[in-house]
């Protein structure tokens, strides 16, 4: 199955990030992807340099002709940026309360920028977190959503368990930014994925010297979403999503001067037919 994506997210001019980075990754793994794109904003490498919030009702309208025409297997959200959008994108989702859907609740762009107000942070905990299969933060986006302040796996574990409690059916959170004295092997690189019915994995692979980790977190949940409307579980899903990601990170092509682009058209089709649905 070739497996329908609708992608919710910001448009990323220099192409590493945001709605252009998850149509390369669910096109590379053998997805269809679809977007609405809630802002566009003006970047590269090395930051952000201006964002122009798409109106809501544009937003709506752009999520309901795709859905109501083609459909959709699974929905991955990423930047909403503020809280009328947040609303706006959870009261049409509602319509849908079948669909799928994974969160990567974008907050902090690579390079640092800003990408997402304090009253959206509060709607997307309210509104979106009850609705999704899974939820994919990073250590800062995690600590804003719980306030748990997470400094190695355990309180890694406690900062899911806050975003259980609030509904999600699932949480990925990634380890890229626990600190040096975390206990962890500064080689090793540690992901969590902790599921409402109390299943847990960790995911241990090698932590890659680069800077090229533009759009990481934006295709990782693409990719993990990819597998979803593929049909395939949740944890080799979100295996196969960081094998994925490994490859496009040691293959990245060294764009740019600051935090450049992953490979997103590195091909893993050999190894697809490990993953059981």
């Amino acid at each position: 199955m070739q497996g329908r994506v609708l992608t919710i997210a910001g448009s990323d001019s220099g192409g590493g990030a945001g709605i252009q980075a998850d149509l390369k990754a669910i096109t590379a793994l053998g997805g269809f992807g679809m977007s609405a794109i809630t802002a566009l904003t003006a970047q590269n490498t090395c930051g952000v340099y201006g964002v122009h919030s798409v109106p809501v009702d544009f937003v709506q309208q752009q999520i309901n002709v795709v859905l109501q025409d083609i459909g959709a297997d699974c929905c991955k959200i990423g930047m909403l940026g503020q809280a009328d959008t947040v609303h706006a994108v959870a009261d049409v989702l509602d319509l849908y309360p079948a669909l799928p859907l994974v969160l990567d609740p974008v907050m902090i762009a690579t390079s640092g920028s800003s990408l997402m107000t304090s009253d959206g942070v509060s709607a997307v905990r309210a509104r979106l977190l009850p609705r999704c299969q899974l939820v994919t933060p990073n250590i800062p986006e995690a600590e804003a959503l719980t306030s748990v302040a997470v400094q190695d796996l355990e309180t890694m574990r406690q900062a899911a368990r806050v975003l259980l409690a609030d509904g999600a059916g699932a949480v990925l959170l990634k380890g890229g930014h626990l600190p040096a004295s975390a206990g962890v092997d500064s080689d090793e690189l540690l992901d969590v994925l902790v599921q409402a019915d109390g299943r847990e994995y960790v995911f241990r692979h090698p932590r890659l010297q680069t800077r090229h980790t533009h759009g990481t977190g934006c295709t990782l949940a693409s990719a993990v979403a990819t597998g979803l409307a593929q049909g395939v579980a949740l944890e080799p899903a979100v295996r196969r999503a960081i094998g994925y990601l490994q490859e496009a990170l040691i293959t990245a092509p060294g764009l740019g001067r600051g935090h450049g682009p992953v490979n997103h058209g590195v091909s893993i089709a050999p190894a697809w037919a490990v993953f059981e649905k």
